[in-house]
């Protein structure tokens, strides 16, 4: 299926890794130009030139703190003006703080999953409406839908609500919004997690991960390039009967009805 990406132009914050990465690779591949956006410099560099060398496509890194106003302005001019413009933002970047949580990080946690999700889209958004065109995606996540994490369940919860309203504000001028809800996903954090878990449980980490597969009905963790895969269709044209909406690449999360 041809996604109709060739010429777009996407900027993916938390780019450099795990599904942000996938992401960029997805994207890239289809014949997007990319802007990889991370707080490293050198790290964002250098995965773009990964990604250069594999996919052939114009892929550029980016340093910036989604979490602060100034960095996200002086990113959007720097992504602008060597992209010629952005057409796709993927608004992935977040921070967690295991184990017990201050007020502190939870604010922390919200300015970048939250606000930074919202600083990027003011930031994009006028030039997608002054072309009559574009996509956002949110990545959020499932603890939006479960109990277990207050801050996993608030500032993923508010991801979703954000969605909503950009996209009733943003439609009528042809940029579709949507949140991504990945379950577990085979990712470096998810390994951390596997192997946390394991330690504190007196068990091996394969164990933890046929538990945690046992809650997923396709019986398997999902890859980031399945996650990845289906967020490259929300980027695309091809897209544009889901708006306002929340897509779940979990491999379907037993038990639970949501609707």
């Amino acid at each position: 299926m041809d996604l109709q990406l060739k010429g777009r132009r996407a900027v993916v914050t938390g780019g450099t890794r795990g599904i942000g990465f996938a992401v960029a690779r997805a994207l890239a591949a289809e014949g997007a130009s990319v802007a990889l956006v991370s707080r490293s410099a050198p790290h964002a560099e250098e995965q773009a030139a990964l990604l250069r060398e594999e996919t052939g496509a114009e892929v550029i890194g980016v340093a910036a703190d989604t979490g602060d106003d100034a960095a996200v302005t002086a990113m959007a001019g720097r992504v602008t003006e060597r992209l010629g413009g952005v057409d796709i933002l993927v608004n992935n970047a977040a921070i967690t703080n295991p184990g017990h949580i201050s007020e502190d990080d939870l604010e922390a946690e919200i300015n970048v999953k939250v606000r930074g999700y919202l600083r990027c889209a003011r930031a994009f958004a006028p030039g997608m409406t002054e072309r009559g065109w574009g996509r956002i995606i949110n990545i959020g996540g499932l603890a939006a839908r479960l109990s277990g994490s207050v801050t996993g369940s608030v500032r993923n919860a508010a991801v979703v609500a954000l969605s909503k309203n950009l996209a009733d504000e943003l439609g009528p001028s042809g940029v579709n919004v949507v949140s991504v809800q990945p379950g577990p996903t085979r990712t470096d954090t998810f390994v951390t997690n596997l192997d946390r878990q394991a330690e504190a449980r007196g068990c091996s980490p394969a164990d933890i991960e046929r538990q945690w597969a046992e809650s997923v009905a396709i019986g398997r963790i999902v890859e980031p390039h399945e996650v990845a895969a289906v967020i490259a269709f929300l980027a695309s044209p091809l897209s544009v009967a889901l708006n306002g909406d929340t897509i779940v690449p979990s491999g379907g999360h037993k038990g639970s009805i949501y609707y």
